[in-house]
């Protein structure tokens, strides 16, 4: 059997709808790659230098993909960039071939960190000799000789926080990597006098290496936590087909999938990723849409069905015909959509972005006090300046500057991978303090599609079939495919008149019949009644199906603490009969939309965190008023415009990961700030006591921004 699936569909449609919708405000978007920031102080300067150029309504950067977007009017990229090259920061535009610098740039670091490893360990061969007695000019060659290993080694080894300093220092501000670049430069520069002067104690050379190793340690393994936390965003851009198979006059022409434009038509072959958004011409077949929609079943495909981009053709060869390509694809839209949310800033990150920016004079004038103190209470340069290094390095903010956004994308990724799109950037935190579930019935609780309930005999259902195929209505429907389940031919009528609001009228062998709400008929009920001309009025009842998943879904949500509810513009009967199969007390009936959006501000007086979840036009009002809101793909345009959440696949199950994510999440946030408040509350006082020396520095500050990604990247349970 062969078709298309609606909620699939539905999901592929809502990115290309909310791209469109995001144009049509005439706002413009360029993605720039900045390869070389490292904090939050980096973000606060390319946002604070991108926003002040001429044209720019917004920038946000998104530490983890080390990209900007900058969205506003009339935008050229070569300004942007050479402002921020002015500001100390190298900016290109992005495009798919960078994703391969996210790989030199690990192979670089491990270079570095391997020679930095290499000449550590042989200076300390080198110092053992002096340790155990070497005087003298002895001792003096092995300083030089160390020397000789420890410079040119820190030199190439330590080039990613000179650089990264040098450009902060020369465009007049402060990042993270000056205290580290100076730290560096200080036990180096120190121990070279020491070791020319042949003085034995001022000679650290195993120290300034052993301080870029491990601070190389610390930031090589920061990439790989980067990497190990991809957003979602990048692994929608991985899909991208490059190349596509043109059919022409001629025949068939591989192209770059980019070139495609709408109306070309294109052969893809069983197991191949389509590279654009069309329609079947030709062919039938299975696709797997779950890199779009999370749903792992595959949908049927046949001719006439939508496609898209990212999709994985799996049986049968197809002929595609061409509606949208490029940057235009569903699935470039949806990438775009993803990029945003996990660029978007909660409170959390605000704390930690203030604090962190905060730290960058904090730890310049911490280490000039502790030089200070130390030299006027021991009278020793060198001591002072051995204490002043280990508070620049022990002070470091990259802990902080990682502990929100490393959780944000995870989490956000996770969700995604579920089906769950989260457009807002305060949705995790709201999420997380949700404690009712209000659900819609109609098509969010239900399929949507009304079913004939009972057997009646088949001259009434022909009568009434034949009275209905002039309406679009969804009883009408029903009558209609219950009829052809028979095998029925529906009866013969004429004069076909629709009474609005109550029924159908018609002439059938010079008698009256009509179809319509029961109080029209003379009858009382739910459903549809049929006059026949009997005098004995025909009611039809009907049911809708519950969705398959819907009660695995209420069980997991009362099973995190959770109070649930339906509300519906139903009659009680339907609306009792799908609360009674799912096992709901709280139904609120017959509602309209102004009725939904106050019993959500009614629970809102009372102190409750609502959170709404439904499809269709009369469900906005109740979606926006929510403390969170979540509607399904395959719902109305504005219904998913409304929400701070959408369901991308036809499940509702993962629905209960919204809120057991996002509160994981939120724990997971707080866990990582505390951290890195309660190691500089330990260990910036050892430092200043003088119990932590610059070897031991590097290793904690370090250690503390590993915990901090290692946290973020563990299961959100």
């Amino acid at each position: 059997m062969t078709g298309f699936c609606p909620a699939c569909v539905g999901a592929a449609d809502f990115a290309a709808d909310r791209a469109t919708a995001g144009s049509a405000a005439a706002s413009e978007r360029i993605l720039l790659h900045l390869p070389d920031i490292r904090c939050a102080a980096c973000i606060a300067s390319v946002e604070t230098t991108l926003s002040a150029m001429p044209g720019v309504q917004e920038a946000r950067v998104n530490l983890s993909r080390k990209q900007a977007v900058v969205s506003g009017w009339g935008l050229d990229p070569a300004p942007l960039i050479d402002a921020l090259a002015k500001a100390g920061h190298r900016a290109q535009t992005l495009d798919e071939g960078m994703l391969a610098g996210q790989s030199d740039e690990m192979r670089g670091l491990l270079l570095r960190t391997g020679i930095a490893g290499f000449a550590m360990m042989n200076v300390m061969l080198l110092s053992v000799a002096v340790w155990s007695g070497a005087a003298d000019t002895t001792q003096r060659m092995f300083h030089l000789i160390s020397a000789a290993i420890a410079l040119p080694a820190v030199a190439y080894s330590g080039r990613p926080f000179f650089a990264s300093a040098f450009g902060a220092l020369r465009n007049g501000r402060l990042n993270m990597d000056v205290p580290i670049s100076l730290a560096i430069l200080l036990s180096a520069v120190v121990s070279l006098i020491g070791a020319v002067q042949g003085a034995d104690r001022h000679s650290w050379f195993d120290a300034s290496l052993a301080l870029t190793f491990f601070l190389l340690i610390g930031r090589t393994l920061d990439h790989a936590g980067r990497s190990a936390a991809r957003s979602a965003a990048a692994e929608l851009s991985a899909l991208t087909v490059p190349q596509a198979v043109l059919l022409t006059p001629e025949g068939e022409r591989v192209v770059r999938a980019e070139d495609l434009r709408a109306g070309d038509r294109i052969r893809v072959r069983p197991g191949d990723r389509l590279p654009a958004d069309g329609t079947v011409e030709h062919g039938l077949s299975d696709v797997d849409r779950s890199a779009l929609t999370g749903e792992s079943a595959t949908c049927p495909v046949a001719i006439g069905a939508p496609v898209s981009a990212g999709e994985v053709n799996l049986s049968g060869p197809l002929t595609i015909r061409v509606l949208r390509a490029g940057k235009d694809t569903a699935l470039s839209r949806l990438a775009e959509l993803v990029a945003t949310a996990e660029m978007q800033r909660s409170r959390f990150t605000g704390i930690a972005d203030r604090a962190a920016r905060a730290y960058a004079p904090l730890v310049h004038i911490l280490g000039l006090v502790a030089f200070v103190a130390w030299w006027h209470l021991t009278g020793d340069a060198w001591r002072a300046i051995d204490v002043a290094i280990a508070v620049l390095v022990i002070t470091c903010p990259c802990a902080l500057g990682l502990a929100v956004p490393a959780v944000s994308v995870v989490a956000t990724g996770r969700l995604f991978r579920k089906g769950l799109l989260v457009k807002s950037p305060t949705a995790l935190e709201r999420l997380a303090e949700i404690d009712v579930v209000a659900f819609d019935k109609t098509g969010t609780l239900t399929t949507g599609e009304a079913r004939l309930q009972g057997a009646p005999r088949d001259a009434e259902l022909a009568l009434a079939a034949a009275l209905a195929s002039g309406s679009t209505h969804p009883y009408s429907r029903a009558l209609i495919a219950a009829t052809k389940a028979r095998g029925i031919v529906p009866g013969a009528v004429e004069k076909v008149v629709e009474r609005p609001g109550l029924g159908i009228d018609a002439i059938v062998e010079g008698r009256t019949v009509r179809l319509g709400r029961p109080s029209w008929i003379g009858t009382t009920g739910d459903g549809v009644a049929l006059d026949d001309g009997s005098g004995e009025p025909i009611l039809f009842t009907f049911g809708e199906d519950v969705r398959a998943d819907a009660g695995e879904l209420i069980a997991r949500l009362r099973g995190a603490g959770l109070s649930v509810a339906m509300l519906s513009g139903d009659s009680r009967t339907p609306c009792r009969r799908v609360a009674d199969s799912l096992g709901l007390d709280d139904v609120q009936c017959a509602m309209t939309p102004d009725d939904k959006a106050e019993w959500i501000r009614a629970k809102h007086r009372a102190g409750h965190r609502v959170l709404m979840v439904g499809d269709g036009l009369n469900d906005t009002g109740a979606l926006s008023l929510a403390h969170a809101s979540a509607a399904l793909g395959s719902g109305l345009d504005a219904a998913r415009a409304a929400s701070d959440v959408v369901v991308l696949s036809g499940s509702l199950a993962g629905l209960a990961d919204l809120v057991t994510v996002s509160r994981a999440g939120v724990r997971r946030m707080r866990q990582n700030i505390l951290l890195s408040a309660g190691y500089n509350v330990v260990a910036v006082p050892l430092a200043l006591a003088g119990l932590a020396t610059p070897f031991l520095a590097a290793i904690a500050m370090s250690l503390s921004s590993v915990t901090v990604s290692l946290n973020a990247l563990r299961k959100l349970r």
